[in-house]
């Protein structure tokens, strides 16, 4: 039997970080963890949820759902039925993190199709340039004589059109035909 090579995943001993960067990055990474995990928790159980924390640097975050104002009533008094005000304000803020959880896998969507439709396009232009190049080289005498006839006629429109443009312009960009060796 083969053994590993790595040491997989190792569990990291509980003890306060020293060095200051990596506290902060910590901190970060776990607070943004902590927070995907309770609104995971509102969303499957339906919770009124609330967390408050003040960060290494001194600065306040916290994360409530539905209100903060709704979090610390039923808090002081769990029996308490909420006000209708407050209950207002659960739904309305209920309804608007549903709305924008929509909205955020609506663009979520588009944008992996984007980015499919994007890859597809490369995909097709890098093919094109590929086949356009290998059919140059299989061209014979005749046909290149054809292309070189076609190339000096586009040379000589984009010249001209560039001379017209010349005129409403102040500077000069002057224009040469090009010379192909036959």
């Amino acid at each position: 039997m083969e053994r590993k090579k790595t040491k997989g995943r190792q569990k990291i001993p509980m003890q306060k970080i020293e060095n200051k960067n990596a506290l902060l990055t910590t901190f970060s990474k776990r607070r943004k963890g902590l927070f995907k995990k309770a609104s995971e928790v509102v969303t499957e159980c339906d919770v009124d949820i609330g967390i408050m924390m003040i960060s290494p640097s001194g600065k306040p975050h916290s994360f409530f759902h539905p209100t903060a104002d709704a979090i610390v009533s039923r808090f002081q008094n769990p029996d308490m039925q909420l006000s209708e005000g407050i209950r207002l304000d659960a739904t309305t803020a209920r309804n608007r993190v549903n709305q924008l959880k929509t909205r955020l896998e609506e663009l979520d969507a588009i944008e992996d199709a984007l980015f499919a439709q994007t890859i597809f396009y490369d995909q097709m232009a890098e093919t094109q340039q590929k086949s356009s190049w290998e059919s140059i080289e299989q061209l014979d005498a005749d046909e290149l004589i054809i292309n070189e006839a076609w190339l000096r006629d586009t040379n000589f429109k984009i010249c001209d059109r560039l001379s017209q443009l010349e005129i409403g312009a102040s500077s000069s960009l002057g224009c040469e035909f090009l010379e192909y060796e036959v």
